[in-house]
């Protein structure tokens, strides 16, 4: 992703976007929670916490081929959790991505907290025209139920807004549902989600918590990327954001998703701890 050329983001030195991306990796690579971003740059800098992103993501260790985008903060529930007050986006890479039923390794996330959502598929670029829900409609080649599984490298979740945009919009790993719907077999604003973690519900939305409509969600990520430099394209995975609250996981918890009109999927997560 390129930086955004916006004049704000000049005001803080490249030795210190490389500080707070080195801080953050620090901490993905270790396991040790690190301090808040914002004392660095500020607390609402998000064009420098772009910044820092797009740094932070450079210093990954293998898995640096890009699959997709994230959108984060969709949900006002989400929002409340958090303490944020908009949306934001993150990348995802092929080593985050899980399948339905598969074992995630708990060793490999800090903070963990699941979260349920509609994941489109593209089957067009997303980089011409008005961007608008009819073109992001039409650019999807189906969508699935999705787990994602987000994460947080700042101690205890203490985050502003740009601690989370630069902590890569505090993205973990996701699993896609195995059950493919195109956009005329469903409606993503009409959808019901329940997520159960070790047998109790401990999470329940609709379409319409991902600001309106997860296809609002898909546009509004469109016209960001292409504003970035870096427009969505043919193949990518978009998680849209979350259909109702995030809840904690930790080794050896099994979540459950069910998402009406679109399928079901579930993941576990190992005992078992990873030596980094």
């Amino acid at each position: 992703m390129s930086a955004t050329t916006d004049s704000r983001a000049e005001t803080v030195d490249e030795s210190t976007v490389a500080a707070a991306a080195q801080r953050l990796a620090a901490a993905a690579a270790t396991g040790n929670p690190c301090a808040p971003i914002r004392d660095l740059i500020g607390p609402d800098d998000v064009a420098t916490a772009y910044r820092i992103q797009e740094h932070f993501n450079s210093l990954r260790v293998g898995g640096n081929v890009v699959v997709g985008r994230k959108i984060g903060a969709t949900s006002e529930a989400v929002q409340t959790q958090l303490g944020v007050r908009q949306p934001d986006f993150g990348v995802l890479f092929a080593d985050m991505a899980y399948a339905d039923g598969d074992v995630i390794e708990t060793g490999r996330l800090l903070q963990p907290r699941a979260e349920a959502e509609v994941a489109f598929v593209l089957s067009d670029d997303l980089a011409e025209g008005p961007l608008d829900v009819a073109q992001c409609r039409a650019a999807v080649d189906y969508a699935v139920a999705a787990l994602e599984v987000v994460d947080s490298r700042i101690t205890n979740w203490d985050i502003s807004f740009a601690d989370t945009v630069a902590d890569n919009a505090s993205s973990g790993v996701f699993v896609l549902g195995a059950e493919r719907r195109t956009l005329a077999q469903f409606e993503p604003v009409e959808v019901t989600m329940s997520m159960r973690i070790d047998g109790a519900e401990v999470s329940t939305g609709t379409g319409a918590a991902c600001l309106g409509d997860p296809l609002n969600a898909l546009s509004w990520l469109a016209l960001r990327a292409r504003e970035f430099g870096d427009p969505l394209r043919a193949g990518q995975v978009i998680l849209s954001g979350a259909l109702g609250p995030m809840r904690p996981v930790g080794p050896g918890s099994v979540v459950e998703v069910v998402i009406g009109g679109l399928g079901s999927l579930s993941a576990s997560f190992s005992n078992e701890e990873v030596i980094r």
